[in-house]
């Protein structure tokens, strides 16, 4: 027994630490503009689950993302370094998922590193999206478990989707022709109102478990939510970070029957799609959560919820006001997304924070929470949210938020934003707005202001001297 005592004794105290370590569970969703939730002013679609976040906790109303596509914000959202600091700056699709450099650099550490390394028990279920071949699969990234697909997109069920109705993208219609092409059954669409054809996302893109490819029958998000329920349910006695990265809303247009048949008054059935899209993430959501309920885990669980970039809005409907342009642009429709975050008895149930905020704070956060070792040789850009949220910290997070993807490139100080978003470099002009006075960004003051002008460009400049040449370029 005198033997025992102290193996029970050390038991009790690793538990102890244990519960000092909140668990963490980030949910993103993709392509999901910043006005389509409800808590964000859409009265279309319902989305009770995701709002209960923000009725719950706290909602953002200035929470951005370091690029404006897939996979260099994640890169940002992985790491919480500004992703042009290692060269991220482009957004691998196809095959060029597969190509050697085309991934997240291996000597970065994620948000998963950290936290294995702090004790934690790590999942993803979902999008990766930060390299195709095995060096980058996310079981070398820090993840204890990993199910879901590698590149930047997946259809949602296997051909010959059966139990949904999809949406495609043509560059030509069956029989030739432009327009719309619907089948008998109205289950299969085809539109070539973007002039180009919906990408071959299945190609050499299998979902996988760990490191090895599966089939899966289940419509994907419900997937998603299958194996996130099941990761809280078997670690529930233990600090876990759950990555849910939905592949949901983003293309291809592909929604379940009983999810189409709750939005048979959305006349546009493109709209109406998306709208089932976005209610069954909304429901996977509200599974997770329920299921942190169920397992007495609310009070000691940070939630964030929050999209990759905003919607890109002729290919999915996606709506980003009131905001100018999205996906792909560093106008704010881009940039800004629904960001919220649910700790309860933490945080303030309720709360409309106004200050910006920035995607790396995730990390940033995570590490204060979890006591996490960071590599001091590097830069890191996010801060720790907690003290910001609790009021005990007035001041705003960020002096500045810098963004580079090519020729877009945008800086934003205070109120004001400066920006070129040419699609070539020669075409670059600088643009000047107060988002204060114009969150829409319709009125360019350059030309009026001068001073600040050059005030905001010597700011970018500097900062852009810290970062480095693109290691990858499509």
């Amino acid at each position: 027994m005198k033997r025992l005592l102290p193996l029970l004794l050390l038991g009790v105290s690793t538990f102890s630490l244990a519960q000092d370590k909140p668990n963490i569970v980030l949910l993103v969703a993709d392509d999901l503009g910043y006005g389509e939730l409800g808590c964000q002013g859409n009265e279309e679609i319902p989305t009770p689950h995701i709002d209960s976040i923000a009725e719950n906790g706290v909602r953002f109303t200035q929470g951005y993302v370091t690029a404006p596509f897939c996979s260099a914000s994640r890169a940002g959202l992985m790491t919480g370094r500004y992703q042009t600091r290692f060269g991220y700056e482009f957004n691998p699709i196809g095959a060029k998922n597969e190509e050697p450099n085309a991934g997240l650099p291996l000597g970065e550490q994620t948000i998963a590193d950290i936290l294995v390394d702090s004790g934690y028990v790590t999942g993803l279920f979902g999008k990766w999206h930060l390299g195709g071949t095995a060096k980058f699969n996310p079981i070398r990234r820090g993840f204890d478990e990993f199910f879901g697909f590698l590149h930047e997109g997946h259809y949602f069920v296997p051909p010959p989707y059966e139990g949904v109705t999809t949406w495609l993208r043509r560059k030509v219609l069956p029989g030739g022709g432009e327009g719309l092409w619907i089948s008998q059954d109205k289950k299969l669409l085809y539109s070539t109102h973007m002039g180009r054809t919906e990408p071959d996302y299945d190609a050499d893109n299998p979902i996988y478990r760990d490191g090895q490819p599966v089939v899966e029958p289940s419509y994907f998000t419900d997937a998603i939510t299958r194996e996130s329920v099941s990761f809280i349910q078997r670690h529930s006695d233990k600090p876990f970070f759950l990555y849910v990265p939905y592949n949901a809303v983003h293309s291809p247009l592909q929604a379940a029957d009983a999810y189409m048949e709750r939005f048979t008054h959305i006349e546009d059935i493109q709209r109406r799609i998306f709208a089932a899209m976005l209610a069954n993430m909304d429901d996977s959501v509200g599974a997770i959560l329920d299921t942190l309920r169920q397992e007495r885990l609310e009070e000691n669980t940070l939630v964030f919820f929050l999209s990759d970039n905003g919607g890109p809005t002729r290919e999915l409907t996606s709506s980003n006001l009131p905001l100018r342009d999205g996906k792909g642009s560093v106008y704010e429709g881009g940039n800004r997304v629904p960001f919220l975050a649910q700790w309860k008895g933490e945080l303030p149930a309720g709360q409309v924070y106004e200050q910006p905020v920035l995607s790396l704070d995730i990390f940033a956060t995570a590490a204060a929470l979890s006591g996490a070792v960071l590599d001091d040789r590097k830069r890191y850009d996010g801060v720790n949210l907690i003290p910001y949220l609790k009021n005990e910290d007035a001041s705003a997070p960020h002096e500045s938020i810098f963004w580079r993807i090519g020729p877009r490139s945008a800086i934003r100080v205070g109120d004001w934003k400066l920006l070129q978003n040419a699609r070539r470099a020669r075409d670059a002009t600088w643009e000047l707005y107060n988002l204060a006075e114009d969150i829409g960004e319709t009125n360019d003051l350059a030309a009026t202001h001068p001073e600040k002008r050059s005030e905001l460009l010597a700011a970018w400049e500097a900062l852009n001297a810290q970062m480095i040449d693109p290691v990858w370029t499509p």
